[in-house]
Order: C-alpha cells, then sequence, then structure tokens
C-alpha cells in the first residue's frame, strides 16, 4: 500500500498521515469491500486499519499523485468527529494496549484526560499515571476521575515526564511547542513502536 504520510491512530506525528493512499485490486479483494454502512461511516478508516489487521504495511510516495476536488456537500463532512475518535480508540485498545499490563498517558490535560475516559475500564486500570511538563498539572499529584461509576473514584498519579515509566502514549501535537516536546522525548532515548505511540 502507498501513499502520502498517514497516521494509524493520530493526525500529528511521524508515523503515517491521512488522507492518500492506494492499494492493487488483489489487495483491495483480499482486505474485503469498504463498509457500506451510510453517510457518516468512515469507511476509509476503517478499511485501513483492516489491511493493517490482515498483515499490510504502508510505503509513503514522495510525489503529488493525485488532486481533491473539495465542495461543502462532500460525503466526508457526514462523518462526525466523535466516530473517528471511537474507531481510532478501538483500534488502539485492540492492537497495543491489549498487549500492555501498565502504560503512561503522556499529556495530563484535555486530550490525554479524553483518552482516559474514553478507554474500557480494563484499560484504564492499565494506566499507572499520567505525564507533563506544565508544573500547575504535576503539582495537583493526581486526576481523580470523577465520573467514574466506581464507589471510589479512580485517581491517577501525574508526574513530570522525566519521572514517568515507559510505554508511553502520547496525546501532545508536534509541531507546536517550537519543538521543546520533541526534544523532552528525545532525552528520553525511546524507541517508536516499542517504547511509545502517539495518539491525537
Amino acid at each position: 500500500m502507498g501513499g502520502q504520510e498517514h497516521l494509524i491512530f493520530t493526525s500529528h506525528g511521524p508515523t503515517v498521515i491521512m488522507p492518500t493512499w492506494f492499494c492493487s485490486r488483489e489487495w483491495f479483494c483480499h482486505v474485503g469491500k469498504f463498509d457500506e454502512g451510510g453517510k457518516g461511516t468512515p469507511e476509509d478508516l476503517l478499511f485501513f486499519y483492516e489491511h493493517l489487521r490482515k498483515g499490510g504495511g504502508v510505503f509513503k510516495v514522495n510525489q503529488c499523485l493525485l488532486l481533491y476536488r473539495y465542495h461543502p456537500q462532500a460525503a466526508t463532512h457526514s462523518v462526525l468527529e466523535g466516530t473517528i475518535w471511537t474507531h481510532r480508540v478501538l483500534f488502539l485498545e485492540e492492537r497495543i494496549l491489549s498487549h500492555w499490563t501498565l502504560f503512561t498517558i503522556w499529556n495530563a490535560g484535555k486530550q490525554g484526560r479524553k483518552l482516559f475516559r474514553s478507554l474500557s475500564p480494563a484499560n484504564q486500570k492499565k494506566v499507572a499515571a499520567f505525564c507533563d511538563v506544565d508544573t500547575n498539572k504535576i503539582s495537583k499529584g493526581f486526576y481523580t476521575y470523577e465520573e467514574s461509576n466506581e464507589n471510589s473514584k479512580p485517581r491517577i498519579p501525574v508526574l513530570h515526564f522525566r519521572d514517568a515509566s515507559p510505554p508511553f502514549i502520547i496525546c501532545v501535537k508536534l509541531d507546536l511547542t517550537g519543538g521543546q516536546f520533541e526534544e523532552n522525548l528525545k532525552l528520553l532515548k525511546l524507541k517508536e513502536g516499542l517504547d511509545y505511540y502517539h495518539f491525537n
């Protein structure tokens, strides 16, 4: 499968970024048809995930092969952000979190907490900590999941990133901190796909 960058889990980061990709007709038939669930179904994302489940890979093509016609009535606008988020979280749980016993969410802010709340109860229990650089978040010491149905509300430690343990699910957008986040990540000498994955 080739294409311009296409992220498996995120819209920012070095893995691979959507939206343009292509494959042979033979591979298309092997993976299966697009989900014809109708308006609001992210059929291209679901097809891509099935491609990965069947052992497909991704290769970057460094030239423009396609031009899009964009118009306000395009079907792509019928897919809700929440629908895509739900599919991405389910795929993250299936492909990554099911193999981990504990992990750290890198971002104690809005996006990191949103990811935590979206996880299944079993995967919420695997979150050892949040980590961040924001001293205000770190000084609070814990994130308390008030919406939990448990009698004792889960309290997850918030640590400085240097004090946190991999593996990490990173919920920080790249290229937004003047390179500071990228430098912090580089300091830890971690390997993407083993010690961390981007999810944003």
